[in-house]
Formats: C-alpha cells, sequence, structure tokens
C-alpha cells in the first residue's frame, strides 16, 4: 500500500490537501483547463444571448419612487376630479432680462391655447398647455416682473418619457425661437430624469476603463509583474459580462428593472471584489511557490487554505446586499437582487477561474519577478533582526496588540469625531440642481429660478376632499389664506383667487367633493428643506382645516416634492428592515465561520462604527464645505449596506487568519503573525475597492460624488484603521474569550 504524502493523497501527482475544501481545491486543479474554458465558453455565450442591464431597464418613474405612494395616488385622483391637470414635469422657461414685450407674453398664451386646441401639425404628443408669467412682479411669488415666462407641457399617454424633451425641443424650433430672442430651454423632472440616464450611459465605458487601469496599476506595482494583472483583469472581466448579462436577464423574466444609477456601481463593486479576491489568492499562493512547491501542489494547498475564508467572504457580502429585497422601494427592491447575484457570481469566479489559471501558468504568471521567500517577520515570536526595520504594518499591529486599551480608546475618539456628521445629514433628491453645471436642463432651471420663487418649476398640488366640500367656498377661502402663511410657502392659488365665480374644473371639482390648491414653494423643491416644509405642513393641516371650518375634510399632498419626502421616508422605513436582516445575516455568518459569538459582536460594531464615520465625514465634506443642500436619499442607504457587508468581507479574511495561527499560538501572538501577514492583502484590496468607488466622481451627478466620497472614505477607514488597528486591539482585550462557546486549544490561553 502507496503511504500517502503529508499533505494528503497524492493522484494525478497532485497532493491532495484534508478536508472538503481541499477536496474541492484539488478538483479545481485537477480539472483546470476545463474550468477555465467553461467560465470563458460562459462569459461569450452571455454576452451573445443574454441582455445587459441597459437593456433589460424600463427605466420608469416607478423605479425611484414607491408606485403605491399617497402622492402617486393624489395625482390620480385630482386628475380624475378635475377638468384638467396643473402638476407637468415638463417646463418651458423663457427668459430675457431686458423685459418680456407685452405681445411676446401674448404669444405665450396663444401657443398654449393652440396646443390645447391640437393646432400644431407634428406636436399632437403635446396633449395640453397651461402658460404662467411674472408680470404682475408680486414677490414672494414671482423675483421680478414681466421677464420670465413658463409653459408647463403635458403629453399624452403613448409619449414616452424620452420623447418628451425632443418634442418639447421641436416646440421651440419650431414656434418659439423663430420670433424671440432671449432666453428658452426645456426643465422639469422627466428631462432630467432623462439627462442623467444618458450621462450614466455615457460615463460607464470611461468608468470601466479607469478601473481596469487602476486595478492593472495597483495590482502590477504590487506583484512587480505583468501576470497578476493579466489573471486578474480576465478574471473581472468574466465575472462582469456573465454577471450583468445575468441581472439583465433575470430583470427582464421576473419582471423587475434595474434602474440606470444601479449599474455603475456595481461595476466598480464587482471590479475591486474580485480584484480583491484575486489579490489573497496571488498573494498566498505566491508565497507556497517561493516555498519551492510546485505549481499544481501550491495552487491546491493555497486555494485549499483560503476556500472557506473567501467562500464566506463572499457570501456574507451577498447576503448582506440581497437582504435589500425585504425593501419595500422598488429602487432598493432592484439595488439588491442586482448586487446580490454578481456579487455571488464574482466569487464563484474568484475561487475556481483563478486558482485554476495558477495551476496552469504557476512562477511564469510573476514574471519578470520570481516569487522569493517573505523575510521573517518581526511578528511572529522571533527579536527583530538587527539593523532591519521594522515594517509600518508590523508597528501598527504590535501597537494595537501591546497597548489596546489605549489604541481603542485613541481610534474610538477619532471614529466618533467624524461619526458625529450623520447628526447634520438632510435627505434631499436634487434631481436638477444635482446635474452638471453644463446640463441645459439645470440651466433652464436656474433661468426659471431668476423670476419667480424656484417651487414654481416643480409645484405641488394640496388637495382637499370631503362631502359638498366646494360648497363651503367661504372655508376653502380662509384655508387659502392660512396655508399663504406658513413659513416656506411663496404662493397660494385655490378658490379664493375667484371669490364669487361659478367655474368649475381648475380648483373646484367637478363632483363637488374636491378643492385643490397649487402651492408654490420659496425653495429648490428637489432639497431637504422643501421636504421638511411639505412634512411640517401635512402634520398642521388637521389644526389649519379646523382653524378655517373644514373639520371633516381630509388633505393629500401631490408632486415631486411630496413625492421626494415620501420616497426618503420610505427609504427610512426600509433601513428599519433592511438593518435588522443584513446584521443578523452578517452576524449568523461570521458565528458559524469563526464558531464564535462573542467575537462577531464586536466584529460588527467595530464596522458600524467605520460606516458612521464615513457618513459623518460625508455630510460635513458635501454639506459644510460644498455647500450642497443636502444628501441625496439614497446614498446613506446604499453606503449602509455596501460598507457593512464589505466590512465583514475583510473581517472574515483577517479573522480566519487569526484563528488559524491560534491553532498552534498564543492568541495574542496570533493576532500579531496573522495581523502583520494580512496587513498587505487587506491594504491592497482595501485601496483597490476604495479607488474602484472613487473613480464614480467621473459621474458628473452630486448622488454619484456623494456615494463615491462615502464609500471610498468608510473602505479607507475599514482598511487602515479598523482591520489594523482597532480589530487586532479588540481581540487582544477580549482575549480567548472572544471564541466563546468554541473550544479553546491548548495555546490559545496567553502567557
Amino acid at each position: 500500500m502507496r503511504p500517502p504524502r503529508p499533505g494528503g493523497i497524492a493522484r494525478w501527482g497532485v497532493p491532495r490537501p484534508r478536508g472538503p475544501a481541499g477536496t474541492i481545491a484539488w478538483l479545481i486543479v485537477k480539472l483546470r483547463f476545463l474550468v477555465v474554458a467553461a467560465w470563458i465558453a460562459g462569459a461569450v455565450v452571455a454576452t451573445v444571448q443574454l441582455p445587459d442591464i441597459g437593456e433589460a431597464q424600463a427605466g420608469a418613474l416607478g423605479d425611484l419612487v414607491p408606485n403605491d405612494a399617497d402622492a402617486l395616488q393624489a395625482e390620480i385622483r385630482s386628475a380624475e376630479e378635475f377638468a384638467f391637470p396643473l402638476l407637468s414635469r415638463t417646463v418651458i422657461v423663457q427668459r430675457d432680462a431686458d423685459g418680456l414685450s407685452p405681445a411676446e407674453q401674448a404669444r405665450v398664451v396663444e401657443r398654449a391655447a393652440a396646443l390645447n386646441t391640437g393646432d400644431y401639425p407634428g406636436l399632437r404628443g403635446i396633449a395640453g398647455a397651461l402658460p404662467l408669467s411674472n408680470t404682475l412682479g408680486r414677490p414672494p411669488f414671482s423675483r421680478e416682473s414681466s421677464t420670465t415666462a413658463l409653459t408647463y407641457l403635458f403629453f399624452t399617454s403613448d409619449v414616452h418619457q424620452s420623447d418628451r424633451g425632443r418634442l418639447a425641443q421641436r416646440l421651440i424650433e419650431r414656434r418659439i425661437e423663430p420670433s424671440f430672442d432671449g432666453y428658452v430651454g426645456v426643465t422639469g423632472a422627466i428631462p432630467a430624469r432623462v439627462d442623467r440616464t444618458e450621462l450614466i450611459a455615457d460615463r460607464l465605458p470611461l468608468i470601466e476603463l479607469a478601473t481596469v487601469l487602476l486595478v492593472a496599476g495597483i495590482v502590477g506595482l504590487h506583484f512587480r509583474g505583468l501576470g497578476a494583472p493579466l489573471i486578474t483583469l480576465l478574471a473581472v472581466a468574466v465575472a462582469y459580462l456573465i454577471s450583468t448579462r445575468t441581472v439583465g436577464a433575470v430583470g427582464e423574466q421576473l419582471g423587475f428593472s434595474v434602474p440606470s444609477e444601479v449599474e455603475p456601481v456595481i461595476v466598480v463593486l464587482l471590479f475591486g471584489v474580485v480584484t480583491d479576491y484575486s489579490i489573497f489568492f496571488l498573494s498566498r499562493i505566491r508565497r507556497r511557490l517561493a516555498d519551492g512547491e510546485e505549481r499544481r501542489a501550491a495552487s491546491a494547498a493555497g486555494s485549499a487554505e483560503l476556500l472557506p475564508i473567501i467562500f464566506t467572504a463572499g457570501l456574507t457580502v451577498t447576503v448582506a446586499s440581497g437582504s435589500l429585497v425585504v425593501a419595500e422601494l422598488g429602487f432598493f427592491e432592484a439595488f439588491g437582487p442586482g448586487m446580490a447575484l454578481s456579487l455571488l457570481v464574482g466569487t464563484l469566479v474568484a475561487i475556481t477561474f483563478i486558482p485554476a489559471l495558477l495551476a496552469i501558468g504557476g512562477r511564469a504568471l510573476f514574471w519578470p519577478r520570481a516569487p522569493e521567500p517573505d523575510a521573517p517577520a518581526p511578528d511572529d515570536g522571533e527579536p527583530p533582526t538587527e539593523g532591519r526595520a521594522r515594517p509600518t504594518r508590523n508597528r501598527a499591529v504590535r501597537l494595537a496588540t501591546g497597548h489596546p486599551i489605549l489604541t481603542l480608546l485613541a481610534c474610538v475618539a477619532l471614529l466618533i469625531a467624524a461619526a458625529s456628521g450623520v447628526t447634520r445629514l438632510e435627505l434631499g433628491n436634487p434631481v436638477i440642481r444635482g446635474l452638471p453645471g453644463d446640463s441645459t436642463v439645470r440651466q433652464a432651471y436656474a433661468e426659471g429660478q431668476q423670476g419667480f420663487a424656484p417651487g414654481v418649476l416643480a409645484p405641488t398640488v394640496l388637495l382637499v376632499e370631503g362631502p359638498r366640500v366646494v360648497e363651503q367656498r367661504p372655508a376653502l377661502r380662509r384655508f387659502q389664506r392660512l396655508l399663504e402663511d406658513q413659513a416656506g410657502v411663496a404662493e397660494v392659488v385655490g378658490p379664493a383667487d375667484r371669490p364669487g365665480g361659478r367655474t368649475f374644473g381648475a380648483v373646484l371639482s367637478r363632483t363637488g367633493e374636491a378643492a385643490r390648491f397649487f402651492v408654490v414653494l420659496d425653495m429648490d423643491p428637489f432639497s431637504a428643506r422643501a421636504v421638511n416644509v411639505i412634512r411640517r405642513l401635512d402634520r398642521r393641516m388637521p389644526r389649519l382645516l379646523a382653524a378655517a371650518g373644514l373639520p371633516n375634510a381630509s388633505t393629500a399632498f401631490a408632486g415631486d416634492t411630496a413625492l421626494s419626502a415620501e420616497t426618503i421616508d420610505r427609504a427610512l422605513d426600509d433601513i428599519g428592515r433592511v438593518a435588522p436582516t443584513a446584521l443578523l445575516a452578517v452576524l449568523a455568518i461570521l458565528a458559524v465561520f469563526l464558531r464564535a459569538l462573542v467575537a462577531p459582536l464586536y466584529l460588527v460594531a467595530a464596522s458600524l462604527l467605520a460606516l458612521a464615520a464615513s457618513l459623518g465625514l460625508t455630510a460635513y465634506v458635501f454639506q459644510d464645505l460644498a455647500g450642497q443642500p443636502g444628501i441625496s436619499y439614497f446614498v446613506p442607504f446604499a453606503a449602509a449596506v455596501l460598507l457593512l457587508s464589505l466590512g465583514s468581507d475583510y473581517n472574515v479574511f483577517l479573522t480566519g487568519r487569526i484563528w488559524l495561527e491560534a491553532r498552534h499560538r498564543p492568541l495574542r501572538e496570533a493576532v500579531r503573525v496573522a495581523g502583520a501577514r494580512a496587513a498587505t492583502p487587506i491594504t491592497i484590496a482595501g485601496l483597490v475597492l476604495a479607488g474602484s468607488f472613487a473613480l464614480l466622481f467621473l459621474v458628473p451627478l452630486w448622488a454619484f460624488q456623494q456615494l463615491a466620497f462615502a464609500m471610498a472614505a468608510g473602505l479607507l477607514i475599514d482598511a487602515f484603521l479598523v482591520r489594523t488597528l482597532v480589530v487586532p486591539a479588540l481581540i487582544s482585550l477580549v482575549g480567548p474569550v472572544s471564541r466563546w462557546p468554541g473550544r479553546r486549544g491548548p495555546r490559545e490561553v496567553e502567557d
């Protein structure tokens, strides 16, 4: 009987490492050519046969707001109860600082009338128009007199959102520009959404190229060769092609649309995560090759060590991202499964494709620098060599393990100081102001605000409903006056503007069951301040109705500000569902992987503190330094899920190494050795991932720049502060209790 080799049973010339992970790693190495060919073939088939995310995207407004929102329902009832709508999300702005002539102001009204009667051939997709000018110059509603005119456009139901801006531009070219010498442009929430989608699509190839160059540069410099970045980029390409096409196909089959805002996030996340795992494999297998092991044996043994760690890390990120499926907001419902599916594919590619390539190429893949044995680390229990400078990472880990209380106090103080900015977070929805400065939609928005109160470009409609409410004219007029006196309100148009009129359809419903008020705010209607004003008004409605003599009536707000307020409120409610789900999932996976209950608790707590610090810094930088009126509502939500899951990813890698070392060393010594050895891969991985998210700055939208900063700051805090200092200090301070109720090895008790 042939005796087994030390690493396991040798078959086909490759020692099989012990355990289930060893068997899987051994099979990957034995089937290396088939594994590589299968993944490449899968990428080719997916690219040819499946739709990508953009092709499968519906791009509906409902992607970003709840489809059952009360504001949307109020808008529908308003359209049913009254003769014509008041809310438009496509507006033509005309402005002349020297003044609009009476003839031009008359033409504005005449064009609207012609559109309402369908008199313009080629423009019949425009169902109607509502003109408004600042002729009277009455502040605060008007900021100037006779300088600006707005034309709110309404469209037939068969006109797609992307076509509405084109129809508005055609109206300008044919009917306005020939006789008007001033400024004219199109603005509104729908043109802004189309502008944003096109801008993301235009910048996505640049983000992909920049991410490729970043990955190639950092990985190439770290390994000082050409093969390592080529392996990494090939793995990223395979994962990217398969995952994005799979997400598109699944979304198309299940009927959910992945919003355009999600695709760049998935791209940089996938690039960063696959690169991270590639760095871990390359580092471990290179060390074994440097020790003289044969390429297949080194790949099998190194993969056997890393497979449980990296699979658990990938599973943690996947499950935490997938927890967004419990959200009710459509944006997050699509965001979560899209990310989770992409990450799952990326993890599977990383743990199979990369070891197979390393088993094929071996040392040649690290050319021109052959793998060399590492110098003994000074933290491996041996004294430092005379004259040899101690690496920074070793000094940091030694500081954390030697003085854990002092280290924790200093680090926690820094993190809490940064996290204090969370109390200053103002959530808004900068649909238009968040566009780049050269956007024609933003320019038209700014021109309109020169002549009017800002809220006129996205007004709010307030419905007052009740039995025979239109007969209570004096009470409705009193209610309008009370509404006009509220802080933040610039103008209210309603029944009080026709005190004795019998005209129905504009502000009084023909059924007699509803009245409506056209409310203009004196601030940007998409800002955090406007959202707070609508919330405050909504809370005051019962008192205002009672004071006006309408105690039995009910109210409902419609319009973009009300939609933003409700969307933000739903997002905050979703946090209450998603956060516990994600935390429990992460804790459960960490507990199973580490076979402990204590360590997962403080590891997740450290990740949460890093998350709070990154969000606090985001508030300070963008609200206080950059002067932006608020943070896009989905930025803290997306950053929270991503940073929590990615922080747990690094937790798994670091603590997994420490637990392995603790099998044959005292725990504090295991922290020093494993922390020093894991510091470089974690630091490089953190730099790659932070750099990948930082590239979202290439999309010149406030939301993407805010998310880029929050993610980059959080990942750098995690890699350089939390994993290097906080976690080693916590494990050293808590000691063997960290592994409770798991068994302690004979050498895991501190000396």
